[in-house]
């Protein structure tokens, strides 16, 4: 980001930390060390503010509490803890969003980032108890950071921000959940063929397969809830390395329960301070959760392309919501818009699951160095999927109907019936039969019946009667 853009007036303020003497934008509430953030990492133009805002409010959720905690124990005065609380709520709305200016993408373990935190509140807490910008009565490190380090603020502010943005994501994926159990429902006496090999086998229903989906979208939303469960494990007061160092005795369970009252989610004191700031395997634990999902989604996507293609000319058995003319040159074509676009969300949450991945794997000693890249990707991650499955559910699965005359004419005219007949005539006359189908292009029943087979278990005439029971759909689509 620019700072010119927040520098109207062009006026400047000198300030100084252990490297030197930089001029700041005089109305800015950013200072120093957040100047050197934004000239050090020129990588994407992405900022917080653009890229997730639940972490700023994350952000301002911690330092509210740590600043009411160092307050009640008496390691900063009261009416400086007030102050910077007040500045902290006034993050948590929003209204120093457009203060952020590092990149998202940063060396230094998210320093930058954290700095950035602190300095927009030691300034603005400066102004309410009678201050200047840039006058540091509220010190940024000295005050807003007293007793924390960028080790364990920045790990719990991305277990925060994650949790914030579960609830709406599991909200999403059980309505696309329910939209498949109720396609399910709808579709339980559709007879379909199936097809493994991508070559045509035995019958089922298209409620079946409906009910296949949902319920693996059932076991992938479990897996989620699952992982999410240790998120709620916070490590604020680790310190730099889990040590707790320049911390008071009370602070943890002080800050832990301030935090959670603040925020509103259920928190809790991480059992291994020295985990909590070493090791990232719940991150990677919960982003594999959310490939999982991924997965399913572009499992359920593929099979809708393909049991929609042609229409005429290849399977058609299913009718997707027409929501766009598909070409510019070809009149009258629809393209499977939605399921297309899913294919393309779960290969970024693929994709994002092995950068987590990695970086959590890449951790050295007591700390790891690469939480800006798996804020950044976590989010991502979450956005997308909340957003793709509840678009999907509402623009496509919601609208899906089945062409049963189409499903019912391919059924007919393939083999896919015979292996219901083989336990009443035997392998070798369904496999007459399924010659003739192929050769003369005519349905099973017909062929069948022409040929007066005998009922191997009844020693009886196989007639159009008798026909009708054997293929009847809940004889072919269950045991019996």
């Amino acid at each position: 980001m620019s700072t010119a853009t927040l520098n109207p007036t062009g006026a400047t303020r000198d300030e100084k930390d252990s490297m030197g003497v930089r001029q700041v934008p005089a109305e800015a509430y950013y200072g120093v060390q957040a100047l050197r953030g934004c000239e050090n990492f020129p990588i994407s133009g992405v900022t917080a503010s653009m890229a997730y805002p639940e972490a700023i409010r994350a952000y301002g959720w911690i330092k509210k509490a740590t600043a009411q905690t160092n307050g009640q124990l008496g390691l900063i005065p009261q009416d400086m803890a007030d102050a910077i609380a007040m500045a902290a709520q006034e993050m948590i709305d929003g209204k120093f969003n457009d203060q952020f200016i590092v990149d998202v993408y940063q060396g230094g373990t998210g320093t930058s980032h954290h700095m950035n935190v602190n300095e927009i509140l030691a300034n603005r807490a400066t102004e309410l108890m009678g201050g200047q910008k840039g006058d540091y009565t509220v010190n940024p490190n000295d005050h807003v950071n007293y007793g924390q380090s960028t080790n364990d603020v920045t790990p719990t502010m991305m277990r925060l921000t994650f949790l914030s943005m579960h609830g709406p994501l599991v909200l999403s994926l059980k309505q696309f959940q329910a939209s498949l159990a109720k396609k399910a429902n709808e579709f339980k006496d559709v007879l379909i063929a199936g097809r493994t090999h991508m070559q045509d086998a035995v019958p089922l229903t298209m409620g079946q397969q409906f009910g296949a989906y949902a319920h693996a979208m059932q076991d992938a939303i479990d897996n989620v809830e699952h992982a999410a469960k240790r998120l709620h494990q916070i490590g604020l007061g680790a310190s730099a390395l889990g040590t707790g160092l320049n911390t008071h005795p009370q602070y943890r369970p002080v800050v832990t329960e301030k935090l959670t009252v603040i925020s509103g989610l259920p928190l809790v004191m991480h059992p291994d301070y020295f985990q909590a700031t070493s090791s990232f395997g719940h991150f990677s634990d919960y982003s594999a959760a959310l490939r999982s999902v991924a997965i399913e989604l572009e499992k359920t996507a593929h099979d809708l392309k393909l049991y929609s293609m042609g229409p005429k000319t290849g399977l058609g058995e299913l009718l997707l919501p027409s929501k766009q003319p598909g070409s510019s040159i070809m009149p009258g074509k629809i393209n499977p818009i939605y399921p297309e676009l899913m294919d393309q969300m779960s290969y970024i949450v693929q994709g994002n699951d092995l950068t987590i991945a990695l970086c959590a794997q890449n951790g050295q000693l007591q700390l790891n160095v690469m939480m800006p890249t798996i804020l950044l990707k976590m989010v991502e991650s979450q956005r997308i999927l909340t957003n793709s499955f509840k678009l999907f559910a509402a623009e496509c699965i919601d609208g899906l109907k089945v062409d049963e005359a189409v499903a019912m004419h391919r059924i007919e005219t393939s083999c896919v019936l015979l292996t219901a007949l083989n336990p009443h005539i035997g392998y070798a006359a369904a496999a007459d039969i399924a010659k003739k189908v192929l050769s003369e292009g005519k349905p099973v029943s017909d062929v069948a019946l022409a040929m007066n087979l005998t009922d191997k278990l009844t020693g009886q005439t196989i007639d159009a009667k008798r026909l009708a029971e054997i293929l009847a759909v809940e004889k072919m689509t269950s045991p019996n």
